[in-house]
């Protein structure tokens, strides 16, 4: 529910905020269901998760913070977390990916 004395445009804008991040994320996923290898698949999720993470973020610290009229780090806290570890993730699966293409690659065509 919505408070009475929240202002038109902080209304406005939340709704734009939330909205468009969950439109990118929802870009992103289908990204994973459309995209055909794996290191494709694994590129527009991270991308779509961080931007829309970002946005959705901005919208409810603008939100709550305006209701209730006080500072709440949780929002940056939880933004700081998820854009350190989902390119980090991003980066430790297609690294393993690399090493397991390598690996089966040297399976079929051993070096004489």
């Amino acid at each position: 529910m919505i408070p009475a004395d929240l202002p038109a445009w902080a209304v406005v804008t939340v709704v734009v905020l939330a909205v468009a991040g969950s439109a990118i994320s929802l870009l992103g996923a289908t990204g994973l269901v459309r995209l055909t290898s794996f290191y494709e698949r694994v590129h527009a999720p991270t991308l779509g998760a961080t931007l829309g993470t970002v946005l959705v973020l901005s919208a409810s610290a603008l939100f709550f913070g305006l209701v209730e009229q006080r500072f709440l780090p949780r929002e940056l806290l939880i933004g700081a977390f998820l854009t350190v570890t989902t390119p980090v993730t991003l980066i430790l699966l297609a690294r393993a990916a690399l090493f397991r293409d390598r690996a089966e690659d040297e399976r079929k065509n051993p070096e004489p």
